[in-house]
């Protein structure tokens, strides 16, 4: 294990998001709520830390897979710690584990919050808030790899441990070109919504703090009623926002290269709009009586179904009343997710497209035996290697879903409680179902279940394993 290297991925982590938390400072100077002052102070020190540690540069700067894993589980869990201190010394969010909760929350872009009243909390701790969700959707150690230039030539490993998706290849040759262009990408389209949300009559602190929500497919809304009080216009705004980011951002950088057709012809990329749209018919049917006009149901249908499956987790209306085929829909297309490649959580269309494909050649097999049949995906053959991580993947996933359950049921709340706060953390989504539903929140669970829901939120954003191998006592010898 290379711990130089680790410590000084940990020290660049911690300068960088102590110059982030500079951004809360200036909203405290423009609003005057008088809290910036104590994100300057956690700031300043993160910053002065990070520049020594900086200065001990490793010699060896070599990440292999495992130190990958090891410093982007490391990375988060103290990016949280830390990041959730202002709530707790500001007194907004006094307990440590309430404060832990909300900020790997966050940074997870779970959007699943301790919070009963959201518009009590300062513009300062708001914009912290929703600023964790774009800090944490694209990543934080791309974006150390977009703008510090390290050596090693193996670097991809650290995008490989904290990007979501069966698999992360580089866009160009040059690992730090690869970041930055992902980077660039996110902030333009972050821009353009914030855009769109002001010419749709929202002021510049909610358009900011939507469009980091939406941007990191997160759900941390500036109003206690979420989305339910905007009208259809920023709806649909942030509809198709939270859809363009549930995209593989490999479609986008095609675009630029002028070459739509692959950016269209994505067969990941095809496969999620056409289940999007059929979710979209199921939920519009099964509500359509509920509504006074074929319109309002259909802004809801899709509002809800892009906010389920990119997990960011806004809510247009209470889905807790909807009929049993709008809720499984609903519940579906949380554990299916967003697209790999993209913001969003969940299990990855990309790997259910690769277990349809595996099972499909599993019964071929059984029916024609000496048949040699590879499975492909955009036309080109899936290596042995990505479908026996995939199938790792959905093992442990089944494995950690069910062991959070049995924990959490100690609380002895209903099976639809249990059941979807788990499904909803794990997958980075935020609301659940009853208790844990788009107006509840989950400031009631006892504070070991919020432990085991923060190791989700965690794991869900990590794609489980650079979490689990950190608890590998493997790892650490030299």
């Amino acid at each position: 294990m290379n711990y130089p290297m680790i410590r000084y991925i940990l020290f660049q982590v911690m300068r960088i998001e102590g110059i982030l938390m500079l951004l809360p400072c200036a909203v405290s100077v423009f609003y005057g709520d008088g809290e910036g002052l104590t994100y300057a102070i956690i700031a300043s020190i993160l910053i002065i830390a990070g520049f020594i540690g900086c200065k001990f540069v490793p010699k060896n700067q070599t990440i292999y897979v495992k130190e990958g894993f090891a410093a982007t589980g490391f990375t988060w869990i103290l990016m949280s710690i830390v990041g959730c201190l202002p709530f707790v010394f500001s007194g907004e969010i006094p307990s440590f584990t309430d404060a832990l909760f909300e900020t790997v929350s966050g940074f997870t872009t779970t959007g699943a919050s301790i919070l009963s009243n959201v518009e009590g909390l300062s513009h300062t701790a708001l914009f912290w808030r929703s600023f964790t969700h774009w800090i944490g959707g694209m990543g934080v150690l791309v974006f150390l790899l977009a703008i510090i230039p390290m050596s090693g030539g193996s670097n991809i490993n650290l995008m490989k441990a904290e990007s979501p998706g069966p698999s992360v290849g580089k866009l160009v040759p040059r690992i730090r070109r690869t970041a930055f262009i992902l980077y660039a990408i996110y902030l333009v389209m972050t821009i353009i919504e914030t855009i769109f949300l002001l010419c749709g009559g929202l002021n510049l602190f909610d358009s900011l703090c939507i469009a980091f929500g939406t941007a990191g497919t997160g759900g941390f809304a500036v109003r206690n009623d979420s989305f339910m009080s905007y009208g259809p216009a920023i709806r649909w705004i942030v509809s198709v926002f939270m859809l363009l980011f549930a995209v593989n951002f490999n479609a986008y950088y095609y675009v630029l290269l002028k070459e739509i057709k692959k950016a269209i012809t994505m067969e990941e990329v095809r496969t999620f709009f056409l289940i999007v749209l059929a979710a979209i018919a199921v939920v519009f049917v099964s509500i359509l009586d509920m509504y006074a006009n074929a319109f309002d149901a259909l802004t809801d249908a899709v509002f809800q179904i892009g906010t389920v499956v990119s997990t960011t987790g806004f809510g247009s209306a209470d889905f807790d009343l909807w009929p049993t085929a709008a809720k499984f829909t609903l519940c579906f297309m949380m554990f299916m997710g967003a697209c790999a490649g993209s913001t969003g959580g969940g299990i990855k269309v990309s790997r259910m497209v690769l277990l349809f494909k595996t099972i499909r050649q599993e019964l071929a097999s059984m029916i024609h035996p000496k048949m040699v049949r590879r499975i492909t995906l955009d036309k080109r053959v899936v290596d042995d290697e990505v479908i026996r991580s995939t199938n790792a993947f959905l093992a442990t996933y089944a494995g950690i879903f069910l062991i959070s359950m049995f924990l959490v049921s100690f609380n002895g709340y209903d099976l639809t409680t249990t059941f979807t706060s788990v499904l909803a953390t794990l997958n980075n989504i935020g609301p659940g179902l009853a208790l844990v539903g788009p107006t509840c929140n989950y400031g009631f669970f006892s504070v070991f279940s919020k432990y085991v829901l923060i190791f989700d939120m965690l794991a869900g954003r990590l794609e489980l394993f650079p979490i689990l191998i950190i608890f590998n006592p493997s790892i650490y010898k030299k």
